[in-house]
């Protein structure tokens, strides 16, 4: 199930993020697989490798799509990922799959199709 968002916030000075609806925690573990930018965590807010290594596991878990992911990390981190700021523990950042989808030129049907044809 493709999530509907992502919500970014602080926890003991981490940043974590949880997929709504399904309220489950992403980890970098598996984005780590296919690059090792940042094994420490996520980070967001800047162009640096906690927020490559957030932009790929968002692309990866979003899609489903290795290549997909692969291929648009770097674009999605500066556009996007480098503007999400949560500098204190009551701030929080929301993205939308319509603002990954947008961002990325394609619209969900294309995002389905794609990680359906691997």
């Amino acid at each position: 199930m493709t999530p509907e968002a992502y919500i970014g916030e602080r926890q003991r000075g981490q940043l974590t993020v949880t997929r709504i609806p399904e309220g489950t925690r992403l980890t970098p573990d598996r984005s780590l697989e296919l690059a090792n930018h940042s094994p420490n965590g996520f980070e967001s807010g800047y162009c640096g490798s906690g927020p490559a290594q957030l932009a790929l596991a968002l692309l990866l878990d979003y899609t489903e799509d290795e290549e997909f992911a692969l291929t648009h990390y770097t674009q999605f981190k500066n556009e996007i990922v480098s503007q999400l700021e949560c500098a204190g523990p009551t701030e929080r950042w929301r993205l939308t799959g319509s603002e990954i989808e947008s961002t990325l030129g394609v619209n969900g049907s294309e995002v389905l199709a794609a990680s359906a044809g691997q």
